[in-house]
Formats: C-alpha cells, structure tokens, sequence
C-alpha cells in the first residue's frame, strides 16, 4: 500500500531543532515489513530528520519504533525498527 498522511503526527512536546523528534504514525494496512523499506516515509521528507524516531502501529496492531538513517534529495530511509514486547504476565 502506501503512506497515509492522515494517520501521521509529530509528537509536540520537541520543538528544539539539536534533538531528534518523535512522530507516530499508523497504518490499517501495512505491516512493518513495507513501512520500514526506503522511499516510504517520501511525503513527509520535509518533516523528518536524521535521528528521527518514528513510533508505528501496522496492520496487525504491532508496535515498532523505527528511526530515521537518511533523508537525502526527499528519499526517507529509515532502519529495520526495534519490536515493542506484547509481553503480559499478569
């Protein structure tokens, strides 16, 4: 699929330009899988930084936090994305 700007927000509490910003992002229909793969995160080049986390939510209600490598000419490239445990023992 693709990149839905109505389900993409910057967390407002960073507003200093040396610190890397939080953004959250969901997608009812993608998993990490193609939100993680380069070019994805295009439509808000203007808005992400290198550093820059971005909290997702995919398809199957998966938390992943992704940070941004690169940002280069409006190609957003972000890594792999680090799993939030669903672990629930109680």
């Amino acid at each position: 699929m693709a990149f839905t700007k109505s389900t993409w927000a910057l967390d407002g509490s960073n507003f200093n330009s040396n610190v890397p910003r939080i953004h959250k992002y969901t997608s009812s229909t993608d998993a990490i899988a193609t939100m993680n793969t380069a070019a994805y995160f295009n439509d808000v080049s203007a808005e992400v930084s290198v550093g820059d986390q971005i909290y997702t939510i995919d398809s199957a209600g998966v938390a992943t936090i992704l940070y941004v490598l690169s940002n280069a000419a409006g190609v957003v490239d972000t890594n792999d994305g680090t799993t939030l445990a669903a672990t629930d023992i109680d």
